[in-house]
């Protein structure tokens, strides 16, 4: 794209100089390639304005500031490469990449997730109810993203805005009509989907997470509202919302601009879960619409996993499904990778299970389904989880009480300590499990913690280990080391057998 054509989207204070064809947009100065421009705009642990020189030395014809001083040094030290100030680095970024890219957000119908728990599973089954249908898409998510068939590793839950306008690029060129999102809280505070014009928007649930970034609840809830005002882009045309939450009303509100979807596990929603039967091998249930009903079948289990059932049928009736294609769907659903994800455990007798649970709600929600599932046969369950490092402490306690109340054992280790001392995030998580009397080990090895879990199991029991999920990696300090729950508990439960 020329660079005078690229220059009408974007939103600037000033500009100077001229360039030719813009081969393509970066924010980081080690991407850069020949003829490419070059965002450098300021972060909240870096300023990308120290990689202007960086970035001019791999070959930018154009960079992008949202620094005044950062400008005029172009301007008198470089004259020859088009510069341009913004007042909003990342809205730039996201403008320019629209335009480079040939706008591919306005030939996808985009449904966008947000909320604490439970937008990854919403995302994976609103995608495969698509593709059900015979609509290609994209998928954005925490795991991975999808292309088609082609999938990709997922760095970040939601990308920087220049990287989402590349995947919705090569989803349109590869036939791709619908795409589906994670819009995490960070992301839409940072402002990196500036622009995409939401379809759909789907609200989980508010609990506490992500204090470490925003401070307070209020923040955290008014960054999650901003999907449904529009973020540079019209309102979404449908909201679906969990009538269940406490913040419903709130997030209600705040959609007013959009045609509302009220969905309910507990009644009170327009779309509803009745006559709800949940049994280790799946879940059955009605669900309800102002269109008729019709009966939903489903091998994912737990009434969280019915709300989320719930979240994405009603987003598959707004993007034009039948009630008799959401239910063809639903019976095919796979589950997602590191979402109550069971260990093949031979023939012990022991139930292992792999889940993301890294808030107090979430655990609470995993445990009580576990515990649903062992009533059947007379089990416990055995909890295994850690808090991460560098994060929010004050959700710590509470998720250590959380572990507790539910479980008849507690083992308690690290998750990702970052830069801390695995020891005193324990001991801060400790603090909750020492209000109730349920027993608890602590190891702080993870992998020695497993190992502890599974073998104080016994036949009809059930082993969580909570918190990790997908990943496939420990964050220790200054080092990054592979690591898998799955793959440490299968290797346990073989040497049982």
């Amino acid at each position: 794209m020329h660079w005078a054509d690229a220059l009408k989207e974007v939103t600037r204070i000033e500009s100077g100089g001229a360039a030719g064809e813009v081969s393509g947009v970066e924010y980081d100065s080690r991407r850069v390639r020949a003829g490419a421009a070059f965002v450098a705009m300021r972060g909240g642990t870096t300023d990308g304005n120290c990689y202007i020189d960086a970035a001019i030395a791999q070959g930018a014809a154009v960079i992008v500031t949202d620094s005044q001083e950062a400008y005029a040094k172009l301007r008198t030290e470089h004259p020859s490469i088009a510069a341009v100030r913004v007042a909003h680095g990342r809205r730039a970024l996201a403008e320019l990449s629209a335009a480079v890219m040939g706008h591919p957000e306005r030939q996808l119908k985009i449904s966008a997730v947000t909320g604490t728990n439970g937008k990854t599973t919403t995302a994976y089954l609103l995608e495969q109810m698509l593709r059900s249908v015979g609509r290609k898409c994209v998928l954005i998510g925490t795991i991975e993203t999808r292309i088609g068939d082609e999938v990709r590793v997922s760095p970040h839950t939601t990308p920087e805005s220049s990287d989402i306008y590349k995947i919705f690029a090569d989803g349109v060129q590869a036939g791709a009509t619908e795409a589906v999102m994670e819009m995490s809280s960070h992301a839409l505070e940072q402002e990196r989907v500036w622009g995409i014009p939401v379809d759909v928007a789907i609200f989980t649930n508010l609990t506490q997470d992500h204090l470490d970034y925003h401070g307070t609840m209020e923040k955290y809830l008014a960054a999650k509202m901003r999907m449904f005002e529009g973020m540079g882009a019209a309102p979404p045309r449908v909201a679906v919302l969990n009538a269940d939450d406490p913040a419903f009303e709130l997030i209600s509100h705040g959609a007013g601009r959009s045609q509302r979807m009220s969905y309910s596990v507990d009644g009170c929603g327009d779309f509803r879960a009745e006559q709800v039967q949940m049994h280790a091998r799946g879940t059955q249930f009605l669900f309800v619409t102002d269109a008729g009903s019709i009966e939903i079948q489903s091998t994912l289990t737990g009434r969280i996993n019915v709300s989320n059932l719930l979240a994405a049928s009603c987003a598959a009736l707004a993007r034009g499904l039948s009630l008799d294609e959401i239910a063809a769907a639903a019976r095919g659903l796979k589950q997602v990778p590191g979402r109550f994800q069971a260990v093949s455990s031979g023939d012990t007798g022991i139930t292992v299970v792999v889940d993301y649970a890294h808030t107090d709600d979430a655990l609470r929600n995993l445990i009580v389904l576990a515990r649903e599932l062992v009533g059947e046969r007379g089990g416990r369950v055995i909890t295994l989880f850690g808090c991460g490092g560098d994060r929010d402490r004050t959700k710590r306690p509470k998720m250590g009480r959380a572990a507790a109340e539910g479980s008849d054992l507690v083992v308690l280790t690290s998750d990702n300590p970052r830069s801390e001392e695995p020891m005193a995030i324990i001991e801060e998580a400790l603090v909750g499990v020492r209000e109730t009397a349920t027993e608890c080990i602590v190891e702080p090895d993870r992998a020695a913690a497993i190992a502890i879990a599974i073998r104080a199991a016994r036949a009809g029991d059930i082993v969580l280990l909570a918190g990790k999920g997908h990943e496939k990696v420990q964050v220790l300090g200054d080092r990054t080391v592979p690591f898998d729950d799955v793959t440490v508990a299968e290797k346990i439960l073989k040497e049982m057998q």
